[in-house]
């Protein structure tokens, strides 16, 4: 069998996880040689709430709840949606190189299979679902996401619930679920599941490891050896710490600006998304497209650079979003995309709609217009 790197940590802060990780990514590139891959099992520190590459920082987080209970908050670079990471959770991160043949879905699907496989150790019959979730009899058990970074090197990331404080997770994550009342607990737990509820046995994250790790070992065929972060992986990641993930900037990159902006949903091929308009009087300041994908569509990029302080005009949007779209039928219908920004340059002019449109998260995959 090959051998990979193992690596293990615990109540680790977010800005020392989510660094390390693409530090690591960061030694591998197509051209690394016989590098091996890198396995990293964690727990962060009891609690820290990550919000997807593509997310709007505070469409997702209640930001003041976060402070007052010192809940850690940062932004993952891989995708996907808001989760609130602990002592209960355990964090996957794969680190490799990207291998040219294979998909991003084909390689969430090889990875998450190490999960799925360690889980039916427990007697958890977990399976992938939709687009970057394993679930078990339909209730979601794991968070999936891929990040691919310039030169060609891979990282995976998974967060298992083996066990989730649920009102706590209402309390921090904004999502429609908390707005449903004495229901709000009920609502989730239809819709989440842990190793802990499955198996009527107390789990956590660091107790989930070691079948996570074999699950891997025995999906990918390889030997996991313990080892160690090497000088160059410990100095950037301390660079990436300073520079980048305690950044209020990196945190806040996908938040759109403050001014004449609102935002409307819209249903596409790649889920629910949000799209953000900034306006300066009638011209297009920003346009802005998240949501809980492992990248954003290029076409929706392409909406996003086109329109771009151009005029305000329906006649124009549309004709933008049609030949962006042009070509690309899995994403949807682009009239829906000009409604959508339609709806959100309406929004724009009434200061009491411009507040983000706060709707879905990891952990409540049904999005509902909350507005």
């Amino acid at each position: 069998m090959r051998t990979w790197r193992y690596l293990v940590a615990d109540e680790v802060g977010s800005a020392e996880g989510l660094a390390t990780d693409e530090a690591i990514t960061a030694s591998y590139s197509r051209a690394s040689g016989g590098r091996p891959p890198t396995v990293r099992l964690y727990t962060y520190r009891s609690h820290c709430a990550l919000v997807g590459r593509y997310q709007h920082l505070e469409a997702e987080l209640r930001l003041d709840e976060c402070v007052r209970r010192g809940v850690e908050v940062n932004r993952r670079p891989t995708g996907g949606g808001a989760i609130v990471m602990g002592a209960g959770q355990l964090g996957v991160a794969i680190c490799a190189p990207a291998p040219a043949e294979k998909r991003p879905r084909e390689l969430l699907e090889q990875f998450s299979g190490g999960i799925v496989a360690g889980l039916a150790r427990l007697g958890i019959a977990a399976e992938f679902r939709g687009k970057n979730d394993l679930a078990v009899n339909g209730r979601k058990i794991a968070g999936l996401g891929l990040y691919l970074n310039g030169s060609g090197g891979l990282l995976f990331h998974a967060s298992v619930l083996a066990d989730l404080d649920i009102p706590f997770m209402l309390s921090v994550l904004d999502v429609p679920a908390a707005k449903l009342g004495d229901r709000a607990v009920t609502a989730v737990g239809e819709r989440v599941t842990t190793a802990t509820r499955e198996t009527s046995q107390q789990w956590d994250g660091a107790r989930l490891r070691p079948v996570v790790a074999a699950g891997l070992s025995e999906v990918l065929g390889v030997d996991l050896e313990p080892g160690d972060l090497d000088q160059s992986e410990r100095d950037l990641t301390s660079r990436l710490v300073e520079d980048r993930y305690s950044s209020e900037a990196w945190k806040r990159e996908y938040s759109p600006r403050s001014d004449a902006t609102a935002t409307a949903t819209v249903r596409l091929g790649v889920g629910t998304c949000r799209v953000y308009l900034a306006l300066h009087g009638r011209t297009v300041k920003s346009v802005l497209f998240t949501g809980d994908f492992n990248s954003v569509p290029a076409p929706l990029v392409q909406i996003e650079e086109q329109l771009r302080w151009k005029r305000l005009d329906r006649g124009l949007v549309g004709e933008v979003v049609r030949r962006c779209l042009a070509g690309h039928s899995e994403l949807g219908d682009p009239e829906a995309v000009i409604a959508a920004l339609s709806e959100a340059a309406e929004r724009a002019a009434e200061p009491s709609e411009s507040a983000p449109d706060r709707s879905g998260s990891c952990y409540f995959p049904e999005v509902v217009n909350a507005r």
